[in-house]
């Protein structure tokens, strides 16, 4: 695996099936509209709330730690304390696409 990986594919395809995505990284989690609430799987959350993807863009954020990020991609790299690139590969890998240029 080697070669630069083109993000903006793989957040593209990853945001195309947004709610398998967050189910895979988040299972604990319910949909909210157009948002998936989760715990957030490095903090002892008792209960759901804080932690919130958005299905539409992939932005996420847990509220009450600052945890947060701007795309499906760094949500997969924070869920399993990966590097972005790592994350990006594996969540190609998943989606079935080829995530290098």
């Amino acid at each position: 695996m080697t070669g630069p990986v083109d993000f903006a594919r793989v957040n593209a395809a990853a945001l195309r099936q947004s709610d398998a995505v967050v189910k895979g990284l988040l299972p604990d989690g319910r949909r909210d509209g157009e948002e998936w609430v989760a715990r957030n799987p490095h903090r002892a959350d008792r209960k759901l709330g804080s932690f919130k993807i958005n299905l539409a863009t992939g932005r996420w954020g847990d509220f009450a730690s600052g945890d947060k990020g701007g795309d499906l991609v760094s949500l997969a790299a924070f869920v399993a304390r990966v590097n972005q690139r790592e994350a990006a590969i594996r969540l190609a890998e998943s989606l079935g696409i080829n995530p290098f240029n």
